[in-house]
């Protein structure tokens, strides 16, 4: 069964200064949120799919736990090197199930891992929210994370009032991946997201899921559709541009200019550079 998209972490240096560029690009950002192996977050929240802020805080809390690294240590290692978009994460009604594939499909890296941690509702009242993740590894991408996740309590964290953004996103497009050779990770894709049939051009391939596609494209494509430089894949396929759905151009373009934000037109989309965006490309379209 075809995955849809979750969520995406976008790793920084600076969290705070994530939380403030997400907001002048016209997005409500939640509040600060802390793991127990040290990473912390915030929470930038679309129906069915959010943008997850991450930093590592508290180096002194990675531990060799599942979550420490394959998570922590992970986006620590991401972090040493650049700032972008660390891990992609599919949605999952069963992680059990998921991690039983992935290691059948031969890109299995753990067995299904649960955490649980408190929430906030806007009126301040605690509720728990708990995950369970199965993590999957493509070899010829080792700054990019992959990972199905799956929600015990989805009423306690989904929000339709975390939703509404002065920039009038309404959802996730798609999320872009840049590789020298888009077809290499043709047989990883399918496996990872469960779409048996991608579509493939001269220029990538496309899974497309029933919330999002996941695209592959190499770096003369990816520059000629966004107008942006592709990230640095001399260490293997990296996760590069984001590409959300928006209501009202207007109203876009006036939260992108209070902000102070730089952006472009390509084509019928609205660009923010990684340049301007702490390693990523951001695309409304």
């Amino acid at each position: 069964m075809a995955r849809g998209l979750d969520h995406v972490v976008h790793a920084v240096r600076d969290l705070d200064t994530a939380a403030e560029l997400y907001r002048r690009l016209g997005f409500k950002v939640g509040a600060r949120n802390r793991h127990p192996w040290g990473t912390h977050n915030h929470i930038v929240q679309l129906p069915g799919f959010f943008v997850e802020l991450l930093t590592v805080a508290e180096a002194d809390k990675l531990g060799n736990d599942g979550f420490s690294l394959l998570f922590g240590r992970f986006n620590q290692s991401f972090l040493a090197h650049q700032q972008g978009l660390s891990t992609l994460i599919l949605e999952s009604a069963d992680a059990t199930a998921d991690a039983v594939a992935f290691q059948s499909s031969g890109i299995g890296a753990s067995p299904p891992l649960k955490f649980e941690r408190e929430g906030k509702r806007p009126d301040g009242s605690a509720v728990k929210v708990a995950f369970s993740l199965a993590f999957a590894r493509d070899e010829k991408a080792p700054d990019a994370g992959f990972a199905t996740c799956q929600q015990h309590f989805p009423e306690n964290f989904w929000n339709p009032s975390f939703q509404q953004h002065p920039n009038s996103a309404s959802g996730i497009a798609g999320v872009v991946l840049v590789a020298e050779n888009p077809s290499d990770h043709h047989i990883f894709l399918s496996a990872f997201t469960g779409v048996r049939d991608l579509a493939a051009t001269s220029n990538g391939i496309t899974a497309s899921t029933p919330r999002g596609d996941v695209r592959v494209m190499d770096p003369s494509a990816f520059r000629s559709y966004f107008g942006t430089a592709a990230p640095d894949i001399s260490r293997g396929a990296r996760i590069a541009a984001l590409q959300f759905r928006v209501r009202d151009r207007g109203a876009l373009v006036v939260a992108l200019q209070a902000g102070g934000t730089e952006f472009a037109y390509q084509m019928e989309r609205i660009v923010v550079g990684p340049e301007h965006a702490m390693g990523v490309t951001i695309a409304f379209e």
